[in-house]
């Protein structure tokens, strides 16, 4: 029987407020368009810092894109406690040899799995330096994501590292719908790919457009 993580999610807000507690929160966030509703609707709860660690973006001029979209639109947020910023490195070289063995894995499978937890695995052990109280990841908002699988992996880091991991499932109540929303709304970049250079690929095979060379 599946979790349903939305209402785990809720239960643990509901105790945080029963307890008049605003907890913080580490969020990894992927883009500024998954980061919207989240945190429309967590920094009601949370006093949350957004943490930018992708280093699967490709090529680099899309990485600083979406990392000059995200905190454009933290700046231009009305959340109702502080949203603060931190982005991690740019580790390119981690990313392709995380994945190493995996390239040819079409787009939600092993591949994917391996980046989730290089991404989130930075976040918890930023989490756990900082002294927070969660970390979570805007990556369950899509619907091309697995969020069964984030959460696994959440869980598990979880425990090897200390810090309560905040089980979600954002595309549930509508999120990823009022992530589109809000993404007008706002007049975001939109990308049309996940971000590394094989979602890339995928997508340009996918629409029949010339597929550059890269080399890897």
């Amino acid at each position: 029987m599946k979790e349903n993580y939305q209402k785990i999610l809720e239960s643990i807000i509901e105790e945080n407020q029963s307890k008049d507690e605003i907890p913080t929160l580490f969020l990894h966030s992927c883009c500024a368009p998954c980061s919207s509703y989240v945190l429309e609707y967590l920094s009601e709860y949370f006093s949350i810092t957004v943490f930018y660690y992708n280093p699967n973006i490709y090529p680099d001029e899309e990485y600083w894109k979406r990392v000059r979209e995200q905190e454009e639109f933290i700046r231009r947020f009305p959340a109702k406690y502080p949203i603060s910023f931190a982005e991690g490195e740019f580790e390119k070289e981690k990313f392709y040899e995380t994945v190493k063995g995996y390239e040819q894995i079409p787009e939600g499978g092993e591949r994917c799995f391996r980046c989730y937890e290089l991404r989130l695995r930075e976040a918890a052990e930023r989490a756990k330096e900082l002294g927070m109280d969660y970390f979570t990841t805007t990556l369950s908002i899509s619907p091309l994501k697995n969020a069964e699988k984030l959460n696994e992996i959440g869980r598990r880091l979880s425990e090897e590292y200390g810090v309560a991991y905040l089980y979600s499932d954002f595309k549930k109540k509508n999120g990823y719908k009022r992530s589109v929303e809000l993404s007008h709304e706002y007049g975001m970049y939109r990308q049309d790919y996940c971000g590394c250079v094989y979602s890339k690929r995928e997508r340009e095979a996918f629409c029949n457009f010339p597929i550059e060379a890269d080399g890897r």
